[in-house]
């Protein structure tokens, strides 16, 4: 998915996607960093599926979509089925619900595009609970959009942030795991 691709079909009459720059930049970040080929992604918050699916094509062997909206979900169960990209798995539920709920298989990149009214003190909740329910490893990249006008995330421990980027009213936030799960 290039940026001449343009936006992805979503249900809503003014998308919530990432702006094509905010997330091309993203991708050229984390790249700048990581090679994506063969990695394991959990796209939180997935809406259309815009960061996980890009992340797909830039050569990620999985994505794991977590949706709690039922039309953002079919839109991105759509989207998966219309550009045939492989290695891509839906789970419609609540992300809190979702990441409590664990895993044993880590994933090496976390996007999160959160509704900028989730509160950043439920976005920090999350980011912990990755940590503790098995979702991140040593070397796990994650990174999270936020609006310039919500609180700035507290990484738990164990996180090293890297420089914050700022997209006109769009921050990013991103950390890197230091140590595996304790």
């Amino acid at each position: 998915m290039s940026p001449e691709a343009g936006a992805l079909p979503s249900h809503h009459a003014e998308p919530d996607l990432p702006p094509i720059r905010v997330r091309e930049s993203l991708f050229n970040i984390v790249t700048a960093r990581r090679d994506l080929t063969g990695l394991a992604v959990l796209d939180l918050y997935a809406g259309s599926g815009a960061l996980g699916l890009e992340a797909l094509s830039r050569g990620a062997a999985s994505v794991l979509f977590v949706e709690s909206d039922q039309r953002s979900a079919a839109v991105i169960a759509r989207n998966i089925e219309a550009l045939g990209l492989s290695g891509a798995t839906l789970r419609r539920g609540a992300v809190a619900a979702v990441v409590a709920a664990g895993t044993t298989s880590p994933v090496d990149l976390v996007l999160a595009d959160p509704p900028y009214n989730v509160d950043s003190a439920d976005v920090d909740a999350i980011l912990a609970a990755l940590g503790t329910n098995g979702w991140t490893r040593e070397g796990t990249v994650a990174v999270v959009e936020r609006a310039t006008t919500c609180a700035p995330l507290t990484w738990p421990e164990g996180w090293r942030r890297w420089p914050q980027r700022v997209y006109g009213d769009t921050r990013l936030e991103l950390a890197e795991r230091l140590f595996a799960n304790v």
